[in-house]
């Protein structure tokens, strides 16, 4: 089984900056692309960034060329970096690892439980 942990949210203020961590631990060989989402009150869940199996990147539109995915293959944890964040940005910050095939082996989707982040004016 694999485990998520978000942290890292926390209050930021607009021109600040914010970096979330996922790290993730138990059967590590399914951990090979994960996605970070997010979702604000009343608003339906969106991707933020995605880290894909052949490792590409992909980023929502609202987000391009402030946030950034990145992965720490030691610490088997991966991080969202946030530039510039917005009042917009607030919400709540899952990673995702979704379904894979990985050398014959079927990996669920897993998700993690969220980190809270709030950007101030």
């Amino acid at each position: 089984q694999v485990q998520l942990v978000e942290s890292g949210g926390g209050v930021v203020h607009t021109g600040g900056s914010l970096t979330l961590s996922c790290a993730a631990s138990g059967r590590t060989a399914c951990i090979i692309a994960l996605d970070w989402y997010r979702q604000a009150p009343g608003k339906q869940r969106e991707l933020v960034a995605a880290l894909s199996t052949a490792g590409t990147t992909d980023y929502g539109d609202s987000v391009k060329g402030r946030f950034t995915i990145s992965r720490d293959y030691v610490k088997s944890t991966w991080y969202l970096q946030m530039n510039s964040p917005r009042p917009e940005d607030t919400a709540v910050y899952s990673c995702h690892v979704p379904q894979q095939w990985i050398n014959g082996l079927h990996c669920p989707q897993v998700w993690g439980h969220g980190t809270q982040v709030t950007v101030s004016s």
